[in-house]
């Protein structure tokens, strides 16, 4: 029983709304490594929620809650079946669920029966007890719900690497709180740098950038993109550049955020600025994945 889920395809948040199936379960009365859930019907089909509560060795799952959606329903001839799947463990603590969706739509078919997270909690969030998880008795709600959904739209995986430069002169002297590059295009988007000489609000005493949608640039709701970014201040003196990476989802509800990217004010003024006072930017970056029609955002 696989996932074949990467961590970047995952996306947790709490709710109040109940699962579509749920299930209280008393870990020390387990007759084996895992539970299955009674049947429950969603599309016309049969499934069932299965949890490994140590975590499923076979697929990499050792030292996390492990948990699978089973497509029971037979067909013949063999049919797909695409399906987003969204996992719950309920928190007594928050009086809501945990939210965990595997944001990629899945084929179910006659090769294919199950689909899930090997690496959906820690077993050591799910034990603490001021997470909550640990119910009156001992128990613990793990749930999930399979929402049934069209062929995905095809989307081209060939999107070109990008790199874009940036020269900002007269750092020293900048009085503004940011600055804004020029627009650069990738992935089907056009995008900006936004840099905070000084910091933010939130990053007092560091250099901030973000990568942001240029303006104009819109998600449809469904809309998800995944890029993976190294940004880097250059060493005007040597080799010794300034690098953080970032892999992260951009979509409609996080669009204004964009992808900060921190770096010690001290430290730049003391050793990034050449001689006429210019610091250098330079972005590489990639659009990994990108998604359309994710009925959840």
């Amino acid at each position: 029983m696989g996932s074949c889920a990467s961590d970047p395809a995952i996306l947790k948040s709490w709710r109040k709304n109940p699962p579509s199936s749920s299930s209280l379960v008393r870990l020390s009365q387990l007759a084996s490594d895992k539970y299955e859930s009674p049947p429950f019907s969603s599309g016309g089909h049969n499934w069932r929620l299965v949890v490994y509560p140590k975590g499923n060795e076979e697929d990499s799952g050792m030292g996390f809650v492990s948990m699978y959606v089973e497509c029971l329903s037979s067909t013949t001839p063999p049919i797909d079946v695409f399906a987003y799947l969204t996992f719950f463990v309920f928190s007594e603590e928050e009086k809501k669920y945990l939210s965990i969706q595997d944001v990629e739509v899945k084929r179910f078919n006659s090769s294919k029966t199950v689909w899930g997270l090997s690496k959906a909690l820690s077993v050591e969030t799910l034990k603490d007890r001021a997470k909550g998880f640990i119910l009156y008795g001992e128990e613990h709600e793990f749930g999930a719900h399979v929402k049934i959904a069209s062929p995905p739209v095809p989307v081209d995986m060939n999107l070109p690497f990008h790199k874009f430069s940036w020269s900002i002169r007269d750092f020293s002297g900048l009085k503004q709180n940011d600055c804004v590059s020029k627009t650069f295009h990738m992935g089907e988007k056009n995008w900006t740098l936004t840099l905070y000489p000084k910091g933010d609000s939130e990053t007092d005493g560091q250099l901030h950038q973000n990568l942001l949608l240029a303006d104009g640039e819109t998600l449809m709701r469904g809309e998800m993109i995944f890029v993976r970014v190294q940004l880097q201040v250059l060493d005007p003196h040597g080799s010794n550049h300034l690098t953080e990476s970032l892999n992260c989802w951009v979509m409609a509800s996080t669009r204004a955020y964009g992808l900060p990217q921190s770096m010690p004010c001290a430290k730049i003024q003391e050793a990034y600025l050449d001689r006429e006072d210019m610091l250098k930017v330079e972005i590489e970056c990639e659009v990994v994945k990108a998604i359309k029609n994710n009925p959840f955002f």
